[in-house]
């Protein structure tokens, strides 16, 4: 049905709250990247308004920190574009604050605790290689 897939890895030792926060941080980068992801608002039976979701199904993977570093490593090889959370983003509490820390590192250094891309299928799946599904 999709000729791409919408893919998001997590680092498999975060607790459960992270994993939510790192989600949805996640995916509003594939979002603000793909607008067109986004389908019609939802109505239920006596006309309420919701907003509209996804029209492509996410994929939840996850992986040890050398997964996740192979992850984001064969992701800049292959030139597709990111949502990339790494672990020092814990300890802030604001956008400007988050892109700080996330500019002290670069890819061989970086903590990275979630990835989230959406590309050609078989380019995802070769990226995600070695990732499994989140349990």
């Amino acid at each position: 049905m999709f000729d791409t897939k919408f893919a998001i890895v997590l680092r498999q030792d975060l607790a459960v709250w992270q994993k939510l926060n790192v989600t949805a941080f996640l995916t509003s980068g594939i979002v603000a990247q793909f607008p067109d992801i986004i389908g019609e608002p939802y109505r239920d039976r006596i006309g309420n308004l919701y907003n509209p979701l996804s029209i492509q199904p996410v994929i939840v993977l996850s992986a040890d920190q050398a997964t996740m570093s192979a992850i984001h490593r064969r992701a800049l090889e292959r030139g597709v574009t990111t949502s990339l959370y790494v672990e020092e983003m814990f300890s802030t509490g604001f956008d400007a604050a988050n892109r700080a820390v996330f500019a002290e590192f670069a890819p061989e250094d970086a903590k990275v605790v979630g990835i989230a891309l959406r590309a050609e299928k078989k380019v995802v799946d070769k990226i995600t290689k070695d990732a499994r599904m989140h349990a």
